[in-house]
């Protein structure tokens, strides 16, 4: 009997600890937002708006050469049946600046098909400088037959590229993945340009 009421006596105390330790966890989050409001702690974490007292202003982009303006010509390229083309075909922008352009593609074909896009640039040595954050390149897609898409690019020009580079021309080349993809057009040697073989 002893036995019996000290474990009823136990499992009390085990109940009030449990219930006092999900309180103190409940509760430290506005505890914390209160703390770090009265003391200016991680005042960083506040939203724009909560800031007391605070003018927001965004600093300034030092990587952005201001002094140098780059056209970015867009071009496209289908090795088959669909559309695809840039949404403009230029930009200035200058180096260090991000910009973002967009590319519109439609399956205009009555099946289903997987695609991707390869890039290059002219001139050359503009590659290495011209960073992508975000590119429809980087993956596969599948479209439906008529479906559209929008796919953005966003970049930046490394203000290391070379000042005598005045035009970047990003060129893409979108293709189907594992279908009947035709050839590119080979140069005979009197000059005149010839589907490949198989085309």
């Amino acid at each position: 009997m002893a036995l019996k009421r000290a474990n009823m006596q136990m499992l009390g105390k085990l109940a009030v600890i449990t219930v006092g330790m999900f309180s103190f966890g409940y509760a430290l989050v506005p505890i914390y937002k209160a703390i770090c409001e009265a003391t200016g702690i991680n005042i960083l974490a506040l939203g724009d708006n909560n800031i007391p007292g605070a003018k927001v202003q965004l600093p300034a982009n030092t990587q952005v050469d201001a002094s140098r303006t780059i056209t970015v010509e867009f071009d496209a390229n289908s090795r088959g049946p669909w559309e695809f083309k840039p949404a403009q075909r230029s930009l200035q922008v200058h180096p260090g600046e991000l910009a973002t352009v967009m590319y519109e593609f439609q399956n205009v074909q009555n099946r289903r098909m997987a695609a991707q896009a390869i890039p290059s640039y002219a001139p050359q040595q503009a590659g290495p400088h011209f960073n992508k954050l975000e590119c429809f390149c980087f993956n596969q897609y599948t479209l439906d037959p008529g479906e559209k898409k929008t796919w953005p690019v966003a970049f930046i020009i490394d203000p290391k590229l070379s000042k005598d580079v005045k035009t970047i021309t990003l060129s893409y080349t979108f293709f189907e993945v594992g279908g009947k993809t035709p050839q590119a057009p080979v140069a005979a040697a009197n000059g005149v340009v010839k589907a490949g073989v198989g085309s």
